[in-house]
């Protein structure tokens, strides 16, 4: 009888341990070039071949640079999604902040309400899907552990915001429950967000219309 193989482990490294931060800021104009090139090229590969199929050397080979242009900014893939998710983040955040100080908050009846949740999630929609790899980033900052702190600070953002927006408008709802419902209604709205655009057959108006319904009723049942 033969005996058993002995097996080496190997040693995985921790999501906790990867370095997510970019290691420099370009200066120059060629430098910027190079580091708006990794980050399109990265974005474009994603709708491509996926979320786990993108990887540092794909994307030197795509945009036809050399290993080392690459890691002078960007320590690994993670450090690319980072970047991107944080760009994308960005976005959605100032579309959310123009539309409270336009007054997005200010309605009178139930579908005002919901027209204006409405115009919200159709231009949040529509500045995602204008974003290379844009679903796939959204999946990076909800799957990823190492990354997914920047969508939650986005979130702890914009629902404070939006908690101290309708404060000053008189709601009844202390500041801690509007912005638990804020959280909540923002995971609602990705998620409607993300089925529009992995779904696109589906009519997406109608999605924006019934999520807007739901994260209205809402906020009306806080004030009973």
């Amino acid at each position: 009888m033969s005996s058993p193989k002995k097996t080496t482990s190997r040693k995985v490294a921790e999501p906790m341990q990867v370095e997510t931060a970019t290691k420099q800021q370009p200066q120059q104009a060629r430098a910027q070039d190079t580091f708006e090139l990794i980050l399109d090229t990265a974005g474009r590969l994603l709708d491509e071949v996926g979320l786990e199929r993108l990887s540092t050397n794909l994307v030197c080979r795509r945009a036809g640079l050399s290993p080392p242009a690459l890691y002078r900014y960007f320590p690994n893939k993670y450090a690319i999604l980072r970047e991107l998710g944080d760009r994308l983040m960005a976005l959605q955040d100032q579309a959310v902040l123009e539309w409270i100080d336009e007054g997005g908050l200010q309605t009178k009846s139930f579908e005002e309400e919901v027209a204006s949740n409405v115009r919200l999630q159709e231009r949040v929609n529509d500045i995602t899907r204008q974003f290379p790899g844009n679903i796939f980033v959204l999946r990076a900052l909800r799957a990823i552990p190492i990354l997914r702190e920047v969508r939650l600070a986005s979130s702890d953002m914009v629902a404070e915001r939006i908690a101290d927006a309708m404060k000053a408008q008189g709601h009844p709802a202390s500041r801690e429950r509007l912005i638990a419902s804020a959280r909540l209604t923002t995971e609602l709205a990705y998620s409607a967000m993300e089925m529009v655009l992995e779904e696109p057959e589906r009519d997406a108006h109608q999605i924006c219309t019934d999520v807007s319904k739901m994260i209205a009723t809402h906020y009306r049942q806080l004030r009973d």
